[in-house]
């Protein structure tokens, strides 16, 4: 069998920046125990898998080192990259249908736009075990479908040091920590080391909470964010109702073919 390959930097201005995910158009289906051992070889945080369908839109299943998951927003990118740049799509909007609900993605200034689904948050008390894994309490924690501690600085996001082992055991799918930015509206990181991701370097769905959050807080719908992982990314967001708009570049880093 042959697979096509494509890696992409995802949220990136250029190679080596963003988060790299890989993506694999298929012709087909293939069995989910093929697909998930791609993406324990890829060893990247995502691997994206797409069919294509006869109306200008396709399924898309996205897949971490361990599990399938529900939602991803930089595979999401990188597959509307590889579809428009390297399959031939001339539309100005494709569309993907998958477990997190139908997606849409449209050519736009930064690169591409997504339109994803809100994630509403709600404060919480810190679940025991969160300020030992991230060895600092936060000022705040609101929980929705990801667990997401705030502080005050946006110094405390770049030098936290979590305990990923720890991290693993709280009940949350990703912890998330975020602060107002300096040159931005806010920063944040990722962490989801239950699903074989410790830090996710740029993280779209994570923006479907953060997004809503800060545009309450500060009051305006529009909203300029940066990841910062050791890599870095920039999201531009804007949130419409029950709807988070995610802006970004993608960026081609290989090209080749999965041969078994």
């Amino acid at each position: 069998m042959r697979i096509p390959l494509y890696q992409v930097d995802a949220f990136a201005e250029r190679v080596f920046e963003g988060n790299p995910a890989a993506v694999c158009p298929l012709d087909r289906w293939i069995d989910d125990a093929v697909m998930q051992s791609i993406a324990a070889e890829n060893n990247l945080s995502e691997t994206a898998f797409f069919v294509p369908g006869p109306d200008d839109s396709a399924d898309l299943r996205w897949f971490t080192p361990r599990a399938e998951v529900d939602l991803c927003g930089h595979a999401t990118l990188a597959s509307a990259h590889v579809w428009f740049r390297h399959l031939g799509y001339t539309g100005a909007e494709v569309t993907f249908r998958t477990r997190g609900g139908v997606l849409r993605v449209r050519r736009a200034a930064q690169g591409l736009q997504m339109d994803f689904p809100a994630l509403p948050t709600v404060p919480c008390e810190a679940p025991a075990g969160l300020a030992a894994a991230l060895d600092v309490q936060p000022s705040a924690v609101v929980r929705g479908r990801d667990l997401i501690a705030v502080f005050d600085e946006e110094e405390q996001i770049r030098t936290l040091s979590p305990d990923f082992d720890a991290i693993a055991d709280l009940d949350a799918l990703c912890v998330v920590i975020t602060a107002p930015g300096k040159d931005c509206d806010f920063v944040s990181r990722c962490f989801a080391p239950s699903v074989g991701v410790d830090e996710d370097l740029v993280t779209g769905s994570a923006h479907c909470g953060l997004a809503p959050y800060w545009a309450r807080r500060l009051g305006r719908s529009r909203l300029f964010a940066r990841q910062r992982s050791r890599r870095g990314g920039a999201l531009y967001c804007e949130v419409r109702g029950d709807r988070v708009l995610l802006e970004g570049n993608a960026v081609d880093y290989l090209r080749g073919e999965i041969v078994f």
